[in-house]
């Protein structure tokens, strides 16, 4: 089992935390949404659960809950530019169908 950032979602990741000036890393979640079934949640974490299993990729904690974990278990997460637009980007093998418009993934 595990969740990797690349070097460049880790630095995004570590940026956040300086500027924010707190926090233990990042946690990974998934909510029921869109015609596909869920979409991703990353936010910044304060704490870990004692249930939360926990991943260090480049220097950073990637926090996930057990309940969400079948879903996203060897997922990596990268960090893309693109113009003006920046944004996390997932690579999850367990995806079965996507969204049309990329919002979502079913698994």
């Amino acid at each position: 089992m595990s969740i990797t950032l690349s070097d460049t979602a880790a630095d995004r990741v570590r940026r956040f935390l300086d500027a924010r000036g707190h926090g233990t890393g990042l946690r990974l979640a998934v909510k029921k949404t869109g015609c596909s079934g869920f979409a991703y949640v990353v936010d910044l974490e304060d704490t870990i659960g004692e249930d939360d299993r926990v991943f260090e990729s480049n220097g950073i904690p990637v926090i996930v809950a057990p309940d969400t974990l079948p879903m996203v278990d060897g997922t990596h997460i990268d960090f893309t530019r693109d113009g003006l637009s920046e944004t996390f980007t997932y690579d999850n093998p367990n995806v079965k169908n996507l969204c049309g418009c990329g919002e979502s993934f079913g698994v």
